[in-house]
């Protein structure tokens, strides 16, 4: 930071905001083992109040207390002058302190009143203090006075006046009777603010003789009373109802001042009959939100920290049945002197700049005046390095020793303000005082703040490093704070680590270490659930948590924030808290909190008890009658689990004891419910709750509640007649119960006649039966049938008449006409006369069609079918016969049936059903797959549905994506059950489809699917031999090398997922292919050495048909399969096994340019040519020829002959046992190696292709042309250079 100052031309609010900065950070600290003997001005730290009201019982004590280096000594004025303490044994001074202490025991308090100020200086500046005003609190007794009693009309408006004594502070007021009880106070009576009590009309109750003022005085704590106040109502002449008019303030308008930062309190009294009602509103504004409150029965406004918009005019309104009336209070805010930003103490550095401002507002506006030292700066000493401008002091260039104290006092005609700011004038090295090596622990995402509390004059440049880093840290993330605080708003894992921070100025720099750990928040991943259970049954709360692994957590558990009960029941566990044997009491809050020493996390959940309900209690019969009562009862405790229902039972001890029966069901809601009785019962009743968890316990039975007998209210119900044999009739109907007997002697009366038949009833009287025969009836005939209840005490209602047949005897005849007409191959109509009801001999109920397949027409020896029977309604003549088999002989028959059985058949009748379609082939396979043909085998349909007139079969290629080739179609004889498709492409998948037809159509078809082998011819791949120089290899030059030894196979005819699987081998790897169709998408190329025992490497293919493997060892057979795989990773389909041979590396040949022994034999040879070319200059020379040529042709030298294969000399080097050429030789394109090209010759060395020498013996050229050849041809051997190009250098 930049902290010189650049003259008045600078912003003048800039660079107060860069001194308040700065004063902030240098805030002198006082530690004196850190900063011990650091100079500093005093400070004042402790004050009394400006106005300091004192209790004259106690010593008077003004505060003064300060601080500085060194400490400072204080000095006190009274009234303006020096207050000599010495001369005052009263007065005393503490220790190290300023603070006064005045015994006024034996003294008035009032001698010490007057204006003190307190002054604390030291070698370094002067420091004072407020002027403190000291005054004795005074609480004086009521003037003496005989008050009148008053005397009022009723309805008039009255004020009862306090007028308290003046008092130091002023004193409470409050109205009370002679025993101390407050007088009551409404929106007609109540107290002002001014301690008066105010009547907005009287009424008769207020007459009384004790309304007595009280003052309260706080300081003394005392009570001063007035006298007592007499009030008398009369109602002779009452004043009548009114419009409201304002009692206080008076008029309309009135104006009211207050001081910015104190309440405001507003006030409106009104009288009026009936009462007024009051109400406030602020014009042209709201009331300010927040700050407003109403008092004394809306009669008060008040205000607090009133700010200057709270100025403006108030309104209240009063308003009864007979009017209103307004009253505005103009508000007007003013301020004493605040501060809108105190001076502060600056410390600088010798020849550094600063300023001093001292920021107030107020209303006026006040009177700014500055001090050195308690000195008036205009009556100090003229100092050219200080400059005032109103509100602020500008030093420019301070000097070792210009340390002072100055005075800011600002004020108006409603206070003051002073404060006090030092500059120090410090040349200081950086210190930091943060402690070394201090480790910071925050959680991730939270902010973490490392300290770096330094220290120093100049105000040192403080700089944060992290780690080894040589970088500043002051981007994003991190924030410097200007006390030097290194601030990171979310820290993260990453932001771990040693962090450095350099303080730095002119005089030296001091670094320290500390150290930060970002650890992971605690976090409840499972939170406890909401919890319902029944009582002692047991409760689990989970609680999953995850936090930091290097933090200790500790896990607890609250009810209801409080801590569990001390009871073996509840268990806590690392993530779960158990409550077993689960109590009312237990139910609550259960919080979860899991705390480490960084964070904590929490969660609840509510446990609920539930449990059935209590019984019923206090049934109670009421409204008792004849055939009904009403029954009421009080429901028990519900536990948790609302009442849904409430089941009413009732006892009949009379017919049934101790069995309750379920009588009828009330809503939870309800708990009355009107009971319809029977008569001659002996009632008792008890009920049930239910509630979620189940039903309650049965309440107390009721008392006994017994009906009288009547006769039956009913007759027996489910009366019917019915025939057991075909001469009788049976009567049969459900008796009555107890209940329904309605009286003693129950018994029924049976009746009955022929029905449409002239003649009486027939009655029998029978008792504790349900049933009565009635023998000699005719066959099936109606009878009208009657049962009636009667007892002891009369018969029941007359009774309904019921219909009943007689018994039935079987059918005495057929239908007539039975026909019957085939409508295709599958469905046939019958058609019948219907049987006379006579012959039925009962009640008709249909007709049964038996009907069965004798035998198929085109299979002579078939057998006939079981009959199977369709049955038909009673008034049908006509019906179908679906479902029969195309061509086929079918007999019928047909039978009437009534509810005794069937009748007689009719006579049977024959029908063939025609021709139809057939059904698909009994089986079909394909057989004995060729390269080019598939033979397909197949048997007739088992429902051939007639005669067979031929065979269709179609057929298509299908390819590895399972897409469909053309179609091809071929017809076949109906006697053809075997066939060879010829013409197919080797190593294809084709798919089938057969049909048989008859002259009704084709039918359905069946499908099969074959794949051609694959030519053997085909898997097998020439192998690469590397033998003497003229062997030709088959191929050109390619990355891959086939297997030498291919595996020979055939692909099986059932395997329909994989097709061919080939291979190739190379010095890369092994490259496989193959062919699939399935549908298992996980294809995986499998293989490991042979023989070997570990298991099978497995290489995922999804997507593809080819696959290089890697990675192979040289010389190694390895075994090679393709499998398909589910998703268990359970083999579906595999290939046979293939076996491939890597082949071996070839050794190294021997390169005899670089053994000893050629280079020597070259080197002799260059050496007796250097010998023959100097003899032959030597003869040039002399005018003769040296013959070369025929020299050489006569006497060939061994030594440089071309070295021939035929006699054990250096040919071309070959090794027999690997066949590779020589790592050196040149091989043409086309892969052969001539032989011209492997004979090593000098002429090889030449320029030209001869390498002749010239007519005097000497070479021709240079012998480099060999090794550029060579080159240019891309042979890059390392081999080492020619003797005889070497020898050509010399040359």
């Amino acid at each position: 930071m930049n902290r010189k100052w650049k003259g008045a031309s600078c912003d003048g609010a800039m660079v107060l905001l860069l001194l308040g900065h700065m004063t902030t950070a240098l805030e002198v600290p006082l530690d004196s083992k850190v900063l011990e003997g650091l100079p500093q001005p005093p400070t004042i730290t402790l004050q009394s109040p400006k106005d300091y009201i004192i209790d004259p019982r106690e010593n008077i004590v003004i505060n003064c207390e300060a601080k500085g280096k060194p400490h400072p000594s204080f000095s006190w004025t009274r009234n303006g002058s020096h207050f000599d303490l010495d001369k005052d044994p009263k007065v005393t001074m503490k220790p190290s302190s300023g603070t006064l202490v005045i015994d006024i025991s034996g003294e008035k308090a009032e001698a010490y009143e007057g204006v003190y100020q307190c002054t604390a200086r030291n070698e370094h500046g002067t420091a004072v203090s407020n002027d403190i005003v000291i005054r004795q609190s005074r609480s004086p007794l009521w003037s003496k006075e005989r008050i009148e009693p008053v005397v009022v009309q009723l309805g008039v408006s009255l004020i009862l006046q306090c007028r308290p004594p003046a008092g130091l502070p002023p004193p409470i007021i409050f109205w009370m009777d002679p025993f101390f009880q407050r007088l009551p106070q409404n929106a007609r009576v109540s107290q002002a603010l001014n301690g008066d009590l105010y009547f907005s009309n009287v009424q008769m109750e207020d007459t009384r003789s004790d309304y007595i003022c009280y003052a309260r005085f706080p300081h003394t704590q005392t009570i001063q009373q007035k006298q007592p106040i007499t009030v008398k109502v009369l109602d002779n002449s009452p004043a009548g109802q009114r419009r409201p008019s304002f009692m206080t303030p008076k008029g309309t308008n009135s104006v009211a001042t207050v001081l910015r930062g104190e309440t405001l309190e507003l006030e409106c009294i009104a009288d009026g009959l009936p009462t007024p009602d009051m109400s406030w509103n602020k014009e042209k504004g709201d009331l300010p939100s927040g700050r407003f409150s109403f008092h004394n029965f809306q009669k008060t406004l008040r205000v607090t920290e009133v700010t200057e918009a709270d100025s403006g005019d108030y309104r209240c309104t009063a308003k009864n049945s007979q009017g209103l009336a307004h009253h505005v209070i103009t508000v007007m805010v003013k301020a004493a002197p605040y501060w809108v930003g105190a001076p502060r103490n600056l410390i600088l550095a010798p020849r550094e700049s600063g300023i001093l401002t001292c920021h107030v507002g107020g209303n006026p506006k006040p009177t700014i005046t500055w001090s050195v030292n308690g000195v008036p700066i205009e009556n100090t000493p003229k100092d050219p390095s200080r400059k005032v401008e109103d509100d602020t002091v500008i030093l420019s260039d301070v000097q070792t020793g210009s340390s002072a104290v100055y005075q800011c006092n600002a004020s108006n005609e409603f206070g003051y303000l002073l404060a006090n700011a030092f500059v120090n004038v410090l040349a200081e090295p950086p210190r930091v005082l943060t402690p070394p090596n201090k480790l910071y622990q925050v959680i991730a995402n939270n902010p973490a703040l490392l300290d770096c509390a330094f220290f120093g004059s100049p105000i040192p440049k403080i700089t944060w490093y992290k780690d080894q880093q040589t970088s500043i840290l002051n981007s994003d993330p991190y924030v410097l704070h200007i006390n030097g605080t290194l601030e990171i708003h979310a820290a993260q894992p990453l932001h771990s680590g040693k962090y450095t921070c350099v303080a730095t100025n002119y005089l030296a720099s001091k670094e320290n270490h500390v150290r930060l750990e970002v650890k992971e928040p605690t976090r409840i991943l499972k939170q406890p659930e909401y919890n319902v259970v029944q009582r002692n049954s047991k409760a689990v709360f989970e609680c999953k948590v995850k936090h930091d692994p290097t933090l200790t957590p500790i896990m607890s558990w609250l009810k209801d924030n409080e801590e569990l009960p001390d009871n073996e029941r509840f268990v806590i566990e690392s993530e779960s808290l158990t409550i077993s044997h689960v109590t009312e009491a237990d139910e609550g809050t259960y919080t979860c909190i899991m705390n480490t020493t960084l964070d904590q996390d929490s969660a609840s959940a509510v446990l609920t008890v539930v449990e059935q309900p209590d019984p019923p209690t206090d049934l109670e019969l009421t409204d008792q009658r004849e055939r009904s009562v009403q029954l009421t009862w009080t429901p028990g405790d519900e536990h948790n689990s609302p009442i849904q229902k409430f089941l009413v039972q009732y006892e009949d001890s009379l017919h049934q004891e101790e069995a309750w029966v379920n009588m009828t069901e009330v809503p939870g809601t309800k708990t009355t419910v009107h009971l319809d009785l029977s008569p001659y019962v002996y009632y008792s009743f008890r009920v049930l709750a239910l509630n979620d968890v189940g039903f309650s316990d049965p309440s107390l039975p009721s008392k006994q509640y017994r009906t009288n007998p009547a006769k039956p209210d009913e007759n027996p119900s489910e009366v019917e007649g019915f025939g057991i044999k075909p001469n009788n009739l049976v009567i049969s109907w459900k008796e009555l119960n107890g209940l329904q007997s309605n009286g003693p002697g129950l018994q029924y009366k049976v009746s009955w006649k022929q029905k449409d038949v002239d003649q009486e009833w027939i009655t029998e009287t029978v008792a504790n039966t349900s049933q009565f025969v009635v023998s000699d009836t005719p066959t099936f005939s109606a009878y009208e049938i009657k049962v009636q209840a009667e007892n002891d005490y009369g018969t029941g209602p007359t009774p309904e008449v019921v219909v009943g047949y007689s018994g039935e005897d079987l059918p005495s005849a057929a239908p007539d006409s039975v026909q019957v007409e085939a409508l295709n191959d599958t469905l046939a109509e019958v058609r019948w006369e219907p049987v006379h009801l006579s012959a039925v001999r009962g009640r008709l109920q249909g007709y049964k069609l038996y009907y069965w397949r004798e035998r198929s027409l085109h299979k002579e020896d078939s057998q006939p079918e079981e009959a199977q029977v369709l049955v038909f309604g009673e008034n049908k003549t006509d019906g179908r016969l679906p479902g029969l088999h195309p061509y086929s002989l079918y007999s019928l028959d047909m039978r009437v049936f009534n509810g005794k059985g069937e009748g007689p058949p009719s006579a049977r009748q024959q029908f063939e059903t025609p021709e139809g379609v057939p059904g698909q082939p009994a089986s079909f396979r394909v057989t004995e797959p060729s390269l080019d043909s598939l033979t397909l085998v197949w048997t007739p349909p088992e429902e051939e549905n007639g005669r067979l007139t031929l065979y269709t079969l179609r057929y298509q290629p299908v390819n590895t994506t399972s897409e469909l080739g053309p179609m091809e179609e071929i017809i076949l004889s109906p006697n053809e059950t075997v066939l060879t498709v010829s013409n197919l492409k080797y190593s294809t998948r084709y798919k089938f489809y057969l049909s048989a037809s008859t002259v009704k159509g084709s039918g359905p078809t069946v499908t099969e699917e074959g794949v051609t082998i694959m030519d053997e011819a085909l898997l097998r791949q020439p192998t690469i031999a590397v033998g003497k120089g003229h062997t030709e290899t088959p191929y050109t030059t390619s990355l891959l090398t086939p297997s030498p030894h291919p595996p020979l196979y055939k692909v099986r005819s059932n395997l329909l997922a994989f097709g061919s699987v080939n291979s190739s081998v190379g010095e890369n790897g092994a490259v496989i292919s193959w062919e699939y169709w399935g549908v298992n998408k996980n294809v995986y190329v499998e293989y490991n050495a042979e023989n070997s025992k570990e298991a099978w490497i497995k290489k995922l293919v999804n997507g593809t048909q080819t696959y290089l493997i890697k990675g192979l060892k040289p010389g190694t057979s390895y075994r090679v399969r393709v499998v398909a795989k589910d998703h268990l990773d359970q083999t579906i389909h595999s290939t046979d096994e293939l076996v491939i041979t890597v082949p071996a590396m070839p050794s190294r040949q021997l390169d005899i340019a670089t053994q000893g022994w050629f280079i020597g034999l070259m080197c002799a040879i260059a050496l007796l040519i250097l010998v023959l070319l100097i003899v032959c200059f030597i003869k040039r020379n002399k005018g003769g020829k040296y013959p070369v040529k025929e020299k050489e042709d006569a006497h060939q030298d061994p030594e440089i002959q071309p070295m021939k294969e035929d006699d054990g000399t250096f040919g071309e080097y070959s090794d027999t046992e690997d066949h590779k050429p020589l790592k050196g030789s040149r091989t043409p394109s086309n892969g052969t190696v001539k032989k011209d090209d492997s004979d090593d010759s000098l002429v090889d060395y030449g320029e030209g292709g001869d390498g002749q020498f010239n007519e005097d013996g000497s070479f021709i050229g240079q012998y480099s042309g060999k090794k550029e050849k060579d080159t240019a041809e891309g042979n890059e051997s390392s081999e080492a250079p020619s003797p005889v190009n070497a020898m050509n250098s010399f040359v």
